[in-house]
């Protein structure tokens, strides 16, 4: 016997919602998840009318979702944006160049105009050439670090007043995870925040604020929209991601939910709530003497990898800072032992 759709609009229900449990029909699912979106924009003070927002698209479910949705909100109840595509390509072949099709096709299903910036006019290397270079041990490190340097460059370039970006629940939930298991408190403090990077936080004109507006949306749940919805994205998993952290983290958390679904906003309800002893030292943003760009240590972690690949030594930048002075040191002293050899063979 078909079962009737709990919000009482009379239809029979299609579906299940895994974060309320409530039986629902396709329209009133869309009711719900656009509203619930809409409730975190506004309550949280994500935009202000006359902004200009970037959304960084990969063609993925979760920045196709936002974007769709930001499009449709931003219509339904006239934020006043201006809405730009921004999109990074980092190198890897048989993935982001197949993803990069989708999200020019979400350029012109939504109207929006679209950047593409890539790691080799940006840094010189792509991450094909990375990972030829470091392995698949920590190909994500450079990745992710490049990545959201990237970002900022090409919101700067756009002169965009914030970027948004397609954090899910799940995500975040997994990275207070990771962020416990390291025992990393400088990012547990900030990992569940719905706003980095404002204003307030720094004088530097690159620290452009980020906001999640999927904050609250479980994944489950935007796939459900986009295939309903029959939105185009790319499905693909990132070659070099089987090997990540990360991976760990999600599989611990999708057998967590099997047994309590609310357990991912529990996690990030934890995370909100955590408070640090005054005695714990919190990271200071400022500004990488070298590129410019928002950093809490000098040089950035973007230029410090950089350095390392340019050097030779793609491991420089992992790991202690102390671990990657004695390997300046000792590529120096090489360098200095060679050509003083040189010197010697010139002189016979």
């Amino acid at each position: 016997m078909p079962i009737t759709c709990t919000s009482g609009c009379g239809k029979n229900a299609a579906l299940k919602r895994p974060k309320t449990g409530d039986a629902l029909c396709k329209e009133c699912f869309f009711t719900a998840f656009e509203l619930e979106i809409h409730h975190t924009i506004i309550t949280n003070k994500l935009f202000e009318s006359g902004q200009k927002v970037a959304i960084a698209a990969s063609g993925g479910k979760d920045s196709t979702v936002l974007a769709h949705v930001l499009r449709l909100l931003n219509q339904r109840y006239n934020y006043g944006l201006e809405l730009v595509l921004l999109s990074i390509d980092e190198g890897i072949t048989g993935y982001r160049d197949d993803s990069l099709e989708t999200v020019k096709k979400n350029r012109d299903d939504y109207q929006m105009p679209l950047k593409i910036l890539s790691y080799e006019e940006l840094y010189g290397w792509t991450m094909d050439r990375i990972v030829a270079q470091i392995g698949r041990t920590n190909n994500c490190t450079f990745c992710g670090v490049f990545r959201r340097q990237a970002l900022d460059r090409g919101a700067k370039l756009l002169k965009v007043d914030s970027i948004a970006t397609g954090h899910n629940a799940d995500d975040i939930a997994e990275t207070v995870l990771m962020n416990i298991l390291r025992g990393d408190t400088a990012r547990l403090r900030r990992c569940t925040d719905i706003k980095t990077g404002s204003n307030d936080d720094s004088s530097n004109e690159n620290c452009i604020p980020r906001v999640k507006p999927l904050k609250y949306a479980y994944e489950k749940e935007i796939v459900m929209y986009a295939h309903y919805k029959k939105l185009v994205y790319f499905s693909t998993e990132c070659v070099f991601a089987p090997n990540a952290y990360r991976g760990h983290a999600r599989t611990f958390l999708k057998d967590l939910e099997k047994i309590r679904p609310s357990v991912i906003m529990d996690i990030i309800y934890s995370g909100e709530q955590l408070r640090f002893k005054d005695t714990i030292k919190k990271p200071i943003r400022g500004t990488c003497e070298r590129c410019g760009f928002v950093s809490s240590q000098q040089p950035c972690k973007a230029c410090k990898l950089l350095e390392g690949l340019n050097r030779g030594l793609p491991k420089l930048g992992i790991g202690k800072k102390s671990k990657g002075d004695r390997m300046i040191a000792q590529q120096d002293k090489e360098l200095k032992l060679r050509e003083r050899a040189n010197l010697v063979k010139n002189d016979f």
